[in-house]
């Protein structure tokens, strides 16, 4: 991959689920359908917290997306209703696993307007991690894959990740620019690598995700409100970085 620009920031990653187009809205809706099923066996204010419990622990067997979000549902229904969750109702806990991953791609307003601009003056990757085959389709499905020079669905986003992709990319972590909404996966991993970041909130987000903090280096980062606020952001940051 060429991301030979003279200073400043040489290539601008995006990230996909709620950056580019919604998910967790269709995720919070399934886990409420989740909660209405178990509250016909028990009386908890807890489900969604002992639901993010087991997620959390099941992480590093199922990882991200939604078999191992439906993988832990079932799991949790049966710890939840001490095992007298009818076969019926675990059957329509897998149904909310087939109709997220049925559900349509919708792009978010001024998606496309905005990464069309940014590709204009820098060349733009695609960074997101989730299940494969869901990842693959979500893509294909948005019609935005055309825009992207590299498109790169990885099972963490972590330090170690992105240093990888900055030697594949043939990119030093300080020419590197990643837009997104989860400041734990799109935004502290990079800035941690000495890299740039615009971070833009979703109004939804799952615990996982909002369960961060910058700890330093915020200097190197922009928050917008939309992702229409995008090309402005990365002049006045691809302006800095070039000094």
């Amino acid at each position: 991959m060429n991301t030979q620009r003279n200073g400043g920031i040489g290539l601008v990653g995006f990230d996909a689920d709620d950056t580019l187009w919604r998910s967790q809205d269709y995720f919070d809706d399934a886990q409420a359908q989740f909660e209405r099923i178990v509250a016909g066996y028990v009386d908890l204010d807890d489900v969604a917290g002992r639901l993010y419990a087991v997620e959390k622990r099941n992480l590093a067997l199922f990882g991200y997306g939604v078999k191992g979000m439906v993988l832990s549902m079932v799991e949790a229904a049966v710890e939840i209703t001490e095992e007298r969750i009818s076969a019926g109702d675990l059957h329509r806990i897998v149904g909310l696993g087939k109709a997220l991953l049925r559900h349509p791609v919708e792009l978010l307003d001024g998606v496309r307007e905005a990464v069309e601009t940014i590709a204009a003056t820098h060349p733009v990757v695609l960074i997101t991690k989730g299940d494969l085959f869901h990842q693959e389709a979500k893509v294909r499905d948005s019609g935005m894959a055309d825009l992207f020079r590299r498109i790169e669905i990885v099972s963490e986003k972590d330090p170690a990740t992105y240093a990888r992709l900055f030697e594949e990319f043939g990119i030093a972590s300080q020419r590197f620019l990643m837009v997104g909404n989860s400041l734990r996966s799109d935004i502290a991993p990079v800035i941690e690598l000495g890299g740039w970041g615009v971070h833009v909130p979703y109004h939804t987000t799952w615990a996982h995700e909002a369960d961060a903090s910058l700890q330093h280096g915020g200097e190197r980062m922009r928050t917008i409100a939309g992702i229409a606020e995008l090309p402005q952001a990365m002049r006045e940051l691809d302006a800095i970085a070039a000094r």
